[in-house]
């Protein structure tokens, strides 16, 4: 079980309160994936989950039970750090059994465990290899590794993705959720990329100055961003958004429209520019278009083999069942 309550939970360092009363459920086998810019508050939230930091007021259950004040190795959790927080020294069998050591549990068990952990990660044949003879992604694995081990309730993800190239960032995103589904062990995952968020998460917590923004679903919060903030943070690349004359025709202070709903054409259209840098990406091209009097650029997703140039003039219409309205205060219009 891992079903994880915070209720009205505050933190505060000295008189600077980071997270106001917050309210927030996660569900038993839930993948919830904490967004947002640096500095809001998500890691210092996944710590208080943790007991890495007191909390100042409010009250934190797991599966029930009151463990605010319980110790971080008594919550049945376990954490998987930005920095791998490996033993140079000590094999990765070593390494993955050190938590079960401290715990005083028998050979038996232990082997038990970290052989199956070590099959479930593709570690098998690395056991008796030490941290330095590992690459990245493989590192990352065996402190993964560290937390299964200790079979948790919930596990617990700081950003441990962040050290790694592009390209093993998206293969231990996948190895991550795929993980997820055989384990079917809630999972908290701190990050500021909104597409790990995107990719990973059953929900999106979206933070900003320890404020929750909007809790949901990744194509709930995609398609029906509470307010202006979640419109221009889910979705890469970022919801065009659009103040003045051209949104007081749709009842609105600004509307958004994604790149993926502006038509774009050379013969006529509602909105007229200049084609700018041109990002080519195969399948894709996104367009960035200035000089339309709309907002200093709008970005458009065209074919990848769209042969528009630098300087090109082009028309665009916005698809109107796609427009996202917003009122002064930034908060959506249904």
């Amino acid at each position: 079980m891992g079903r994880i309550t915070l209720d009205k939970i505050t933190k505060s360092f000295g008189d600077v309160q980071v997270i106001p009363p917050l309210d927030l459920t996660i569900e038993d086998g839930e993948f919830v994936v904490f967004v947002g810019p640096s500095g809001c508050g998500k890691s210092t939230l996944l710590r208080l989950i943790a007991g890495l930091e007191d909390v100042s007021s409010g009250e934190i259950r797991i599966d029930g039970k009151n463990a605010t004040e319980t110790p971080p190795a008594k919550r049945g959790l376990a954490m998987v750090f930005q920095s791998y927080a490996l033993y140079p020294h000590m094999s990765v069998r070593k390494n993955i059994a050190f938590p079960l050591r401290m715990a005083g549990m028998d050979q038996k068990e232990q082997d038990r465990r970290i052989d199956n952990a070590a099959k479930v990660l593709n570690l098998s044949d690395y056991l008796d290899r030490r941290p330095g003879q590992l690459s990245g992604g493989q590192r990352q694995r065996v402190a993964i590794g560290r937390a299964i081990v200790r079979e948790p309730a919930a596990f617990l993800f700081d950003e441990p993705l962040s050290n790694l190239d592009a390209a093993l960032r998206v293969g231990m995103r996948l190895e991550i959720s795929e993980l997820h589904n055989r384990l079917e062990t809630t999972m908290i995952y701190v990050t500021h990329d909104q597409v790990e968020a995107m990719t990973m998460a059953d929900k999106i917590v979206v933070l900003r100055a320890g404020l929750i923004e909007q809790v949901g679903s990744p194509l709930d919060l995609y398609k029906h961003p509470r307010n202006l903030f979640v419109a221009g943070f889910i979705g890469s690349p970022t919801m065009n958004l659009i103040a003045g004359e051209p949104a007081r025709a749709y009842d609105a202070t600004t509307i958004g429209v994604r790149p993926e709903h502006m038509a774009l054409s050379t013969e006529s259209g509602k909105w007229t520019g200049k084609v700018g840098v041109a990002e080519h990406l195969g399948s894709d091209t996104f367009l960035h278009i200035h000089e339309t009097g709309l907002a200093e650029t709008i970005t458009v997703r065209a074919d990848g083999e769209v042969t528009l140039r630098h300087g090109d003039t082009v028309h665009l219409t916005p698809v109107e069942d796609k427009i996202h309205r917003f009122d002064g205060e930034g908060m959506r219009i249904s």
